[in-house]
Parts: structure tokens; C-alpha cells; sequence
């Protein structure tokens, strides 16, 4: 059982015997349904609509351009090539809808929507095998070339066009949902602050709502009320989804709030006790009627290793290579900018505990540990493991160009290729940090190599909280797949461009 960040949509329950009575509270709302209320439902669905119509146009516009690119490259005549082109025009969007790639919560981001390529490319492979049927029927020689390239050309321009709705998604207020947060403590916390960074989910959370809320007053969101007013909260305030984050109300009001919620049409999400190890469950079993969940000891193959380590070689080797004049520049840049070497290595905590020598880009002034000691009042880490803040004056010029950018990250390509890191990977700790973290399951995150980026890289980088990011890297490595390395690398790039978190 593959599990997620993100939860599921809960599709039933059961309450028992005790629990089958509904709250007095609830009962006593006025009118659970509100006919205005559901008109409004109805305005949100047409506009969910609206997008999945849109994202298939652009869907179908990224087939058909891919036809004509393949059919104009391969030399066939106009008439063949479009005709080519209308296929995939109307086959690829298809296929897509088949597979449920249109829903607004598919336009998440790469990192929370771990099995989106892989289905992208499963489709591609469909894509191809019809193309092939098709080639056939236009009797075009080189049938199979053409269709295998028109399908990779057409996945290609989908995940680009892709990202563009992402980037729509993350502009447009009115397309998100209102979400209210069952919940006040601190994973209800954490949700929320998510919600606000990952606005490419689609959720745009509105309110509080518990029966005992002073923890997340700082949070500055809206107390809403307590449980016993969501019928009105519902109705007052538009609301498309409720998220349950460990809310301290009892389990019969909970089941309750549900019911009401689905009265109303209102989507509802569960974030499960214990989530931090879902991420090894081997499946959903049952002992005399109650649900058991597996959780297993999850290790890498030694075939998932040696596909792991043949991306590393491959991807550094010719990355070095192809980038080599690039990093010629930059250390001329960093030597030029500032007196002292243009590399810093630093012991790192790699695999298993083991030290090992990180390489980067100098992007401090050769006396930022000297000064470290007069700035530790103004960390922005309050849990006091990490040392991060924001305009630290120790930073050259130059030092800041490439941290928000991540390109003072490139000579770990040499770490990469000598087996002690790998592309993706849990965050590389200074030996200090890794000690404060102590023993126990934080430990699991070194079960793999470091990595130049990861779960906390395309999550927030700096913003991210010490906790946030050891269970990042807890979840990674209790769910290694190569799809997900695949994912993140992706995922990087649009991160580094837009420099998010990077300070």
C-alpha cells in the first residue's frame, strides 16, 4: 500500500451502538440544507468544470502540436500529418480523462502528487501502442517510430502545460476551495501553513473550528467557533471542504460533523493519528471486523539500490560535463567577489551516521563561523537544532545570488559521483544538527545517501521547520521509489528558478 502526504476523501464510516446517536447540538441547527447554499455548490462545481474543460483544450492543443511536429520531422504529407495530429488530438485527453487526471486536486504540485507522472507516462505508453494501430491504418513505414515519438513529444508537452496550470491554479483566489480546519493543535498547525505556501493545492483555508483552540491563535486565521456551530459555519461562510486535523472533539461528534458535512455537500478529509508511519503500511487488513493496518520495516532491494546509484553516476557524469563551463564562471565569480578559496567543504552526516566532506560554492565571508556566535538571538529557527536567517549579513553578494538559486549546490555533483551522496536524498546535516537529533526513528533518515535535493528542497527549503523536514525525510525514505527521485528532480527545477524559500 502506497501512502501519501496528502489524504483521501472520506467515503463512509461506521459509528457503533453507542455512537449512533447524533449530537443535541447539531440536531437543534436550524435547516442543515440551505437551498442558496447548495446554489453555491453548484456555482463552485461549474467551476471546477470550467478548469477540467480548460486543462482538456490544453491537453488536447499539446497532442495535436505534438502530431504535426512528429508528422513535419518525419517527412510525411500534409495530409497524412494532420490527420495524424487529429488522432492524438483527441486520443491523449481521452486517455487522460480515463485515468482521472482531470481533477483539480491532480493539478497539485509534483511533490503531492507522487503517482501523477508515472500515470502520465503509463498513458504515454497507451498513447503509443493506439498511435501504432493507427500508423497502420495510414500505412505509414515507419509506423512504430512515429508513434512512440509522437507519444513521448505529447507527455513531454503535457507535463509542461501541466505546470502552466499549476501556476494558474496558484493564481486564481476564486478557483480555490474554502477550507475550514477541524483542529488546533499542531498538526493542525502545520496543515495550515501548507496550505497557505502550497497554494497549488487548490485549498485556501478560511477559519478555525474547536472546541479548544489557544494553540494556534499565532497562526492568525480566524476562530470560527467551536463544533457544535459547523451546521452554521457551513452556511455563513461558503465552505467547500472540512479537514479534520486531530481535532480534541470525542468521536461521536466527529462522525456526526461528517454526517452534517455531507448533508451540506461539503467535501471532508481526515488527517490520520500516526500518519508519520503510513508511509511503511503493506496494506489494510481485518481481525474480527476491525481494520488493521500493516506497518512494515520498508529496505531497498539491492536492484532498487543499483537503479538508484546508475541515475547518480549517470545524471552527475553528464551533468559535470555539460556544465562544466558554468561552474568555471561561478568560481571565478565567487574568487573575484570576495577574498578566499571558491569552494567550502564542510563534514556532513551522510549514510548510516558516516562523515563525509560536502563540497559547495563559498557563499559566506571567510568569517561567518567567527561571527556565527553574535548572531544566534536573531535565528529564525526557533527550535534552536538548525541556524537559518533571513538577510544573514555574513552572505556576499554573489553568496546570494547563488544560494537562491541553488547553484552553490552544484559541486556536490562530485559528491554524488564518489557513491558518498545521490541526487535525491534526505537533507544533508552538519554533524551538530544530526547530534541534537539524536537516536530513534529520526535516525531512519540516514538509511539513504544524502541528497543535493529532496522532499524538504521542493517544499520550502529554509521555511521548512526542523520537524516538518525530519518527517519529509522520514516519508522518503520509508517510500523510495525511483518514480518519486524522478518527480523531485523535476519538481527542483521551477523551485530554483523562483529562488522560494532560498535564503
Amino acid at each position: 500500500m502506497e501512502a501519501r502526504e496528502y489524504t483521501g476523501r472520506i467515503t463512509g464510516f461506521r459509528a457503533s451502538d453507542e455512537d449512533r446517536g447524533p449530537s443535541p447540538a447539531l440536531i437543534a441547527a436550524p435547516s442543515l440544507v440551505d437551498e442558496q447554499l447548495l446554489v453555491d455548490r453548484s456555482r463552485a462545481s461549474r467551476r471546477s468544470v470550467i478548469l477540467r474543460h480548460t486543462l482538456g483544450g490544453t491537453d488536447a492543443v499539446a497532442g495535436a502540436a505534438a502530431g504535426l511536429l512528429v508528422g513535419v520531422a518525419s517527412g510525411h504529407d500534409t495530409a497524412t500529418t494532420l490527420g495524424f495530429a487529429a488522432i492524438v488530438a483527441i486520443a491523449w485527453p481521452l486517455l487522460l480523462f480515463v485515468c482521472g487526471l482531470y481533477s483539480i486536486r491532480g493539478l497539485g504540485s509534483w511533490a503531492s502528487g507522487i503517482g501523477e507522472l508515472g500515470r502520465l507516462f503509463a498513458v504515454a505508453l497507451a498513447l503509443g501502442w493506439l498511435l501504432v494501430a493507427a500508423a497502420s491504418v495510414l500505412r505509414l513505414d515507419d509506423r512504430f517510430t512515429t508513434a512512440l515519438a509522437s507519444a513521448f513529444a505529447t507527455v513531454a508537452l503535457a507535463i509542461l502545460s501541466r505546470a502552466m496550470s499549476r501556476g494558474v491554479l496558484h493564481q486564481l483566489a476564486g478557483l480555490r476551495q474554502r477550507t475550514i480546519i477541524i483542529g488546533s493543535g499542531v498538526v493542525a498547525g502545520q496543515l495550515v501553513k501548507r496550505l497557505r505556501v502550497q497554494k497549488q493545492f487548490g485549498l485556501d483555508p478560511i477559519g478555525i473550528l474547536d472546541d479548544d483552540y489557544h494553540e494556534i491563535e499565532s497562526l492568525d486565521l480566524p476562530i470560527l467557533g467551536q463544533l457544535q456551530d459547523l451546521p452554521e459555519v457551513l452556511r455563513t461562510h461558503r465552505v467547500d471542504r472540512v479537514m479534520i486535523a486531530f481535532s480534541r472533539a470525542d468521536h461521536r461528534q466527529l462522525l456526526e460533523s461528517i454526517r452534517v458535512c455531507r448533508l451540506q455537500r461539503v467535501a471532508v478529509d481526515v488527517i490520520p493519528r500516526l500518519f508519520e508511519f503510513l508511509e511503511g503500511a503493506r496494506g489494510l487488513d481485518q481481525i474480527g471486523g476491525l481494520p488493521v493496518l500493516s506497518i512494515g520495516a520498508p529496505r531497498l532491494s539491492r536492484s532498487s539500490r543499483a537503479a538508484k546509484r546508475g541515475l547518480d553516476i549517470v545524471v552527475s557524469l553528464v551533468a559535470l560535463v555539460l556544465l562544466s563551463p558554468l561552474l568555471v564562471a561561478l568560481a571565478l565569480a565567487v574568487k573575484v567577489d570576495s577574498r578566499g578559496s571558491a569552494l567550502f567543504h564542510q563534514p556532513r552526516a551522510g549514510r548510516e551516521g558516516n562523515v563525509f566532506r560536502l563540497i559547495k560554492f563559498r557563499s559566506m565571508y571567510t568569517d561567518a563561523e567567527a561571527r556565527k556566535a553574535d548572531l544566534e538571538t536573531v535565528n529564525d529557527q526557533s527550535d534552536g537544532v538548525m541556524f537559518k536567517i533571513h538577510d544573514d549579513p555574513r552572505i556576499s553578494r554573489v553568496g546570494r545570488v547563488l544560494r537562491k538559486l541553488s547553484l552553490d549546490e552544484l559541486p556536490q555533483l562530485v559528491n554524488v559521483l564518489r557513491g558518498e551522496m545521490s541526487l535525491v536524498g534526505p537533507r544533508p546535516l552538519i554533524l551538530p544538527e544530526s547530534q541534537a537529533l539524536g537516536e530513534g526513528w529520526h535516525a531512519r533518515r540516514l538509511d539513504l545517501r544524502p541528497g543535493i535535493t529532496g522532499p524538504w528542497q521542493i517544499s520550502g527549503r529554509s521555511d521548512v521547520s526542523v520537524h516538518d523536514m525530519v518527517r519529509l525525510d522520514f516519508q522518503y525514505v520509508t517510500s523510495w521509489s525511483l518514480a518519486r527521485d524522478l518527480e523531485i528532480l523535476l519538481a527542483t527545477l521551477p523551485v530554483m528558478v523562483t529562488g522560494r524559500g532560498a535564503y
